[in-house]
């Protein structure tokens, strides 16, 4: 599918995605793309945070390519957990990246309301790239969420949280996960028809 038939939608973790953050280079890239804003990144609250995803979604004038990265990734499976069947209907494929995983021990307290974490399958293909050395989330369990969510798993190594802290500015790398997504909504798509 070619990238301009997606509203994308940049779903930033804990303290928002800085200026040199890849989410921020892609957002400036990306055809259609725009960023869900919190009023609050430094004491996250699960239900506003869901809301404002919620409002993000349903406000796109095109179907939409979420882009998660840390707790944005809680905050879609919780999304996910309470939209309507129309809602979710918006939602094409979700880009899933170092998932923040809000049960594990020493999780900071700020993310803690965004457990238990919904571990259901999502209702639209999705594609999670873990890390072999990220602190928010083993890559044990990156992968147990990416399987419950149903999702295509890889776990790149020593990568660390694909954040600004771990190298990853532009992150041109993982443009190649964004394809693979299209690929597997354009799949899906196919056999719809």
């Amino acid at each position: 599918m070619r990238r301009g038939a997606f509203h994308y939608l940049i779903v930033p973790g804990w303290h928002g995605s800085p200026e040199d953050h890849w989410q921020s280079h892609w957002q400036r890239t990306l055809p259609t793309s725009r960023r869900v804003e919190q009023a609050d990144w430094m004491q996250p609250q699960r239900p506003d945070w869901v809301t404002e995803l919620h409002r993000g979604i349903v406000a796109a004038s095109a179907p939409v390519v979420l882009i998660a990265h840390s707790l944005g990734c809680p905050t879609v499976a919780h999304w996910v957990a309470q939209a309507s069947p129309e809602a979710l209907r918006c939602v094409e494929g979700v880009l899933l990246v170092a998932p923040a995983d809000v049960e594990r021990p020493g999780c900071p307290e700020p993310l803690r309301n965004f457990a238990p974490l919904p571990l259901v399958p999502l209702p639209f293909p999705s594609v999670l790239v873990g890390s072999d050395n990220d602190p928010a989330a083993s890559a044990d369990r990156a992968r147990a969420m990416g399987e419950a969510w149903g999702s295509e798993v890889t776990v790149l190594s020593g990568v660390g949280h694909i954040n600004v802290e771990s190298g990853h500015h532009r992150w041109e790398e993982g443009l190649a996960f964004l394809h693979r997504l299209q690929s597997l909504i354009g799949e899906q798509a196919q056999r719809r028809a």
